[in-house]
Parts: structure tokens; C-alpha cells; sequence
């Protein structure tokens, strides 16, 4: 018995740390909820084996440093005590009522997000404060809180002090906003809201935040002076005059019968709230009630939070819908016969990658379980095989993009599978905005919003459109496009410069798979030229430095693709620079191998990079033992700590410049 409740206790406080701590859970809520509910179990059984450090016995999480400075809790910031059944509802309301005189309830929906405690003083708001360790600290994010709309900064109706708690969470359009811009920057996608609420309230660059567009509701008012109230209810009242948002549709209940109407009124409208919730809370309205009851170590005794059991139903997968994401991912996603869960219809639901697919042993045709455990996301969770129709097949990602018919292929060590097609329509937007960066032509001024609107009127097909674009002029400044006419002369300007770039920069901004800023100047370097890369065989291509199978594979694909050819041959006639301007092969800095960090003197880190590269050096953005150098200014960081414990020479602006000289 010792050894499980000692697995379950390891394993949980791993879980609590991806959730609070790092915003990265790796499995669903109610997966923890059953393993919390084992663990409670076995010591109830066992009380004799309940430790300190059992994960029942205290509040989740550590208050981070790198978010900001930790502030004390002033009230703590408990969690809640889970229930998960009807019969759990009714003995916490008859727990309730033997020990209060009628008390009442209030029913209100469980926002899954972050919490956060608001500190005003003479109507001011002073500090906001994460819930951290609950008890004792957490980390202050007043700069983050101050640029979410829902924060007041200044009280309508102020008293000397108030202190409120609420949760920031994410709207699903706020939601598929940032991933969709994370796709487009070609960066890791949020598993969820919450994650992202999270990850976003912790930001040390409040423009993030704002940018983010989070929101808050308030649930409690934790603390106040100049002011008391008598019912939750009440603090609701003025907290809402003061344009304060507080949880909606909260009801008021007396009988357990009402709470549990209540709560099954919120869990039917889960799927049309625009935000998350995992549960339903039940507190007592009436805060001297509150005082009786009194709190553990962990929760309050006057409240428990519902949680919904996942709801699943069955139905037919009829296909598989494939698409393509701005990065060129593909992406399937199951059509199956509708059904209703957690009030609404669905009919679709995402498959994520070949592994999930293979996994689940999924045919066309297929009996399928559908649930939603607590989310407005529909998922699959297996599959019936007694019902699966004779000669089914399992269902494979074809090896061709669906929307352009180029190959497409498995990312290494990941799950992905990608169009290779650089003329992709379904990923055109991202190709340009790559191609345009400052790690490839670097066209100034050329903004993410004039990409999509010049995609969208379909002046720009591909990559190489864009240098056709002064043919336009007139109805690029008559339709403001790019903005008036000096503005529009301006990037048109830009684009015609680039096209003096090195070849190398061409090369990175084509996009092909393992080629990047360092990998594009040795193969330039190397060819002197874009035709004779495009003729170099497998063996040629693996001849130059740090060229490796995979990458010589992919750099042969891509020219050996005739849509490839065409597009280099149009970039040529538009007078793109193709060829690489001879250089002394060797230089002060060959076979050194240098890790940029920090802010130095005069140089930026990707000048401080070329120069290095200049003369010989390569360039690398991470510090390890093939690091013969650590070129650090100030605010050096992490970089700098893994160098001095490994032992490699931390250099200055001023000692590269003397390397070079001497």
C-alpha cells in the first residue's frame, strides 16, 4: 500500500509542476482528478501514511522568479475541494445546513484559467499578484495586469483598501488568434487557453500581454477596509458598479435540489460560453457563514467545486479530412456522423498526426467514441473494433500535399508531416514572411499586414511576385494597400535593393528543410552560385561542411522539384542576384566555433555574428562542448552560465576585435 500511495504521490507532484509551473500539462484534468481521488482514498484508508508533502495536504505550484519579484499573500489563495457526484453535492449542502442557520448558496461557473489577486488602495490599483505557493508568496504581474482590459485601473466607488480574486482566462477567438500567429512565425502552437493565459500573464514584455488580449473574471473579494459586506452576493453589486467583471450567471440556492439544478444548467451551456470552464463552484453566500466554517491548510470548508464527468457518445467516422497550415503541416481531422455532447452538435474532431491515427488503429468506417471531458474541444478516444466493417484499411497521410501536390514529408524527430511545396497556396502567407525576414532578404518595412492584403488581392502568388510589385504601383497607392504614395515608394525601393542581396540570403528565404542562415552561407560559399547548387548531386552536397544526409537529401528535393526550377528561373529573370561574390577562402577565425550572447558595447548580436562569420568563424546559438568561445556583453544570461561550467572561454566585444586584428 505505501509503495502506490508513494507512486501516485511522485507522480502527481509531477503533473502539478507541468500545470502550475511550467503551463504544459500533459494530461487532461480529468486523468489528475482520478489520480488525486486514489491518492485521498488510500489515506483516508491509511492515515497513518499521510505526509507534509503529500500533494492533498497542500496548495499546487511555486512562485517562479523570472516572472518578476514575489510579493507576500496578504489572504491566501486556497484551492478548492473537488466533488464529483450528485450524492457529493447533497452531503456538502446538508454539511452545510446542520451547522448554519438556513444558509444560502451561490452556483457559479469554474473559469479554467489563471488565478490572480488585485490589490487597490484608496481606489487605486497598487498590485497584482499570482497565486504561486497560495499560502505564502506569489509572483507580482502588475505591468502584465494593467494592460488586460478587464483590470480596472482606477475604482468608480473606491474605499480605503480592497483586495479581489479572480481568474484570467482566454477567449476561444483570443485563443485561435495567438496560435494562428504562432503558426505564422513558424513557432510552437498552445496546447489550450489556459496554457496560454498562463505562459502570457508571466511574460516579462507586457506588449505581449496586451497583444494577447486576455480577460478576467472576479470571483471573490478577499479582503477589504472602509467597507464590509454581508453576503457574497453584495460584494458582487459593487464590484459591478465599478465596471468590475464578475462571473456571469451566478444563481442563488437554498435546497440542494436548486444547487443541482444550477449546476446542470451551467454544465448544458458549456459549449456556448466562447471560454473554458472545468466545473462549477458551490459556496456560501453568506460571509460571517464563511467565518464559521472556517478553512484547512488547503481549501475552504465553505465551498467545493463540481467537476463534470466526461461525456462520451459513439459514432461512424465517414473521412478523413486533410488540411494545410501556414507552416505546411498537415493536418487530419475526422468527419463522423453528428452527435450532441455537453449541448452542442459536433461532427468533427482533430487526429493531430499519423502517430495519433496509428495509435488508435482508425479505418474509414470505423465505430468511434467521441467525448468532451470538461472542454469545449471534441475528441476521439478509441475505437470499437467489433463493429468495424469487413476489408477496412487503416488510414495513411498520402506522401503528396493535397492542396498543391508537392511531396510531403515526415519532419525529423517530430510527428509532423509537411508539404515540401514552396509555392504551397494553403502556406503562401508564411513562405513570404520568412522570405522577407531580416534572417533572409531583410526588406525592410515589409509588415506581416501588407503580406496577408497584397495574398489576399492576389498580387503576391509566390515569392517571386514580390519583385513585380512596382508594375503595380499605381494600384497599390489608389487602393492603400502599403499606405500612400511616399510609403509606397519607400518598400518598393526596399524590394528593388534586395534583390542585390548575396544568394545566400535568397537560399534561406526559399525555405527547404534544414537549410537556415549558417547552413545557406557554406553552400554558397561552396557553389558560388545558385545554378550550380541547383545541378550539385547528393555526394556533391554532402562534401561541404556540416552538410549531413538529411540535409543534402532535402537541398537535392527541392531543385529536382519542377515547380522549384520554375520559380528560380522566374526569380533570375526578374533580377534577382544568383551569384556569390568570391572570398578568400580561410580567415583569422577558422574552425573556431562562437556563442553570441548578452548586450556588447556596439555591435548587435547578429552583426557581432557576421562579423565573426566574416573571417572564417562559424556562429551558433547555443553553448556547448564544440564551443570554442562565448562572446558575452551584459544581461548575458543562461549562455554564459553553461559556458563558465563547462569551461569555455567567455570573451568581450574588444577581445574578438583584437582575435581579428591580430
Amino acid at each position: 500500500m505505501k509503495d502506490r500511495i508513494d507512486e501516485l504521490k511522485k507522480e502527481i507532484n509531477y503533473h502539478i509542476d507541468r500545470y502550475y509551473n511550467q503551463d504544459d500539462p500533459i494530461i487532461s484534468d480529468y486523468e489528475y482528478d482520478c489520480m488525486m481521488q486514489e491518492l485521498k482514498k488510500l489515506e483516508a484508508e491509511h492515515p497513518e501514511l499521510v505526509t507534509p508533502d503529500s500533494p492533498t495536504q497542500r496548495v499546487g505550484g511555486t512562485a517562479k522568479r523570472e516572472a518578476g519579484v514575489l510579493v507576500k499573500h496578504r489572504v491566501p489563495m486556497l484551492s478548492l475541494q473537488d466533488v464529483f457526484t450528485r450524492e457529493d453535492v447533497e452531503q456538502f449542502v446538508e454539511d452545510m445546513q446542520s451547522r448554519l442557520d438556513h444558509p444560502e448558496f451561490v452556483v457559479e461557473t469554474k473559469i479554467d484559467g489563471l488565478s490572480m489577486a488585485l490589490r487597490y488602495e484608496e481606489g487605486v490599483l497598487t498590485t497584482a499578484i499570482t497565486r504561486g505557493d497560495g499560502v505564502i508568496q506569489g509572483e507580482d504581474v502588475t505591468e502584465n495586469a494593467r494592460v488586460i482590459r478587464d483590470v480596472k485601473k482606477k475604482l468608480k466607488n473606491p474605499i480605503p483598501y480592497l483586495e479581489i480574486r479572480g481568474e484570467v482566462y482566454m477567449t476561444d477567438a483570443a485563443f485561435e488568434k495567438v496560435n494562428e500567429q504562432q503558426e505564422l512565425l513558424g513557432k510552437k502552437l498552445f496546447a489550450n487557453p489556459r496554457n496560454c493565459a498562463a505562459g502570457t500573464l508571466r511574460q516579462l514584455d507586457s506588449r505581449i500581454t496586451k497583444e494577447r488580449e486576455l480577460s478576467m473574471f472576479v470571483f471573490n473579494i478577499q479582503e477589504t477596509r472602509g467597507r464590509t459586506f454581508v453576503t457574497h452576493t453584495e460584494g458582487y453589486e459593487y464590484l459591478k458598479s465599478n465596471g468590475i467583471p464578475v462571473i456571469q450567471n451566478y444563481t442563488v440556492c437554498r435546497t440542494a435540489e436548486e444547487v443541482w439544478d444550477a449546476i446542470q444548467r451551467i454544465g448544458e451551456s458549456r459549449g456556448s460560453l466562447g471560454y473554458d470552464i472545468d466545473g462549477a463552484v458551490v459556496k456560501l453566500n453568506n460571509l460571517a457563514d464563511r467565518e464559521i466554517v472556517g478553512a484547512t491548510s488547503k481549501v475552504p470548508r465553505w465551498a467545493v467545486a463540481y467537476k463534470y464527468p466526461p461525456e462520451e457518445k459513439e459514432s461512424v467516422l465517414r473521412e478523413i479530412e486533410l488540411s494545410v497550415g501556414r507552416t505546411g503541416r498537415i493536418t487530419p481531422t475526422a468527419i463522423f456522423d453528428p452527435i450532441r455532447l455537453c449541448g452542442t452538435s459536433v461532427s468533427r474532431a482533430t487526429l493531430h498526426n499519423q502517430d495519433f491515427i496509428d495509435d488508435l488503429d482508425l479505418c474509414i468506417g470505423d465505430t468511434i467514441v467521441v467525448y468532451k471531458s470538461g472542454e469545449i474541444i471534441p475528441k476521439i478516444k478509441g475505437v470499437i473494433k467489433e463493429k468495424r466493417p469487413q476489408g477496412a484499411v487503416r488510414f495513411q497521410i498520402p506522401d503528396r500535399c493535397p492542396v498543391c501536390g508537392s511531396p510531403a514529408v515526415r519532419e525529423k524527430d517530430t510527428a509532423d508531416i509537411k508539404c515540401t511545396g514552396s509555392n504551397c497556396p494553403a502556406q503562401l502567407e508564411r513562405h513570404i514572411i520568412n522570405f522577407v525576414g531580416r534572417d533572409a532578404m531583410d526588406i525592410k518595412g515589409f509588415g506581416e499586414n501588407y503580406i496577408v492584403e497584397l495574398v489576399r488581392r492576389q498580387y503576391l502568388k509566390d515569392v517571386a511576385d514580390i519583385f513585380s510589385l512596382k508594375e503595380h504601383r499605381e494600384e497599390l497607392i489608389s487602393q492603400g494597400i502599403i499606405g500612400k504614395e511616399k510609403n509606397t515608394d519607400k518598400l518598393l525601393k526596399a524590394i528593388e535593393d534586395a534583390k542585390e542581396m548575396e544568394p545566400r540570403h535568397l537560399l534561406t528565404g526559399l525555405g527547404i528543410p534544414n537549410v537556415g542562415k549558417a547552413t545557406a552561407r557554406e553552400l554558397m560559399n561552396h557553389f558560388g552560385s545558385m545554378e550550380a547548387l541547383s545541378r550539385a548531386s547528393v555526394e556533391d552536397l554532402e562534401k561541404v561542411s556540416d552538410i549531413g544526409a538529411v540535409s543534402a537529401a532535402s537541398i537535392h528535393d527541392f531543385f529536382a522539384e519542377e515547380s522549384n526550377e520554375i520559380l528560380i528561373g522566374k526569380l533570375k529573370e526578374l533580377g534577382v542576384n544568383m551569384v556569390q561574390e568570391v572570398r578568400e577562402q580561410g580567415g583569422k577565425l577558422t574552425g573556431k566555433t562562437f556563442v553570441v550572447t548578452g548586450t556588447l558595447p556596439t555591435l548587435g548580436r547578429k552583426e557581432a555574428a557576421d562579423l565573426i562569420q566574416s573571417h572564417g568563424g562559424k556562429a551558433a546559438g547555443s553553448v556547448s562542448k564544440k564551443t570554442d568561445y562565448v562572446l558575452a556583453g551584459e544581461n548575458a544570461g543562461s549562455k554564459l552560465t553553461k559556458a563558465q561550467e563547462l569551461g569555455i572561454p567567455v570573451i568581450s566585444e574588444e577581445e574578438l576585435m583584437k582575435m581579428i586584428e591580430n
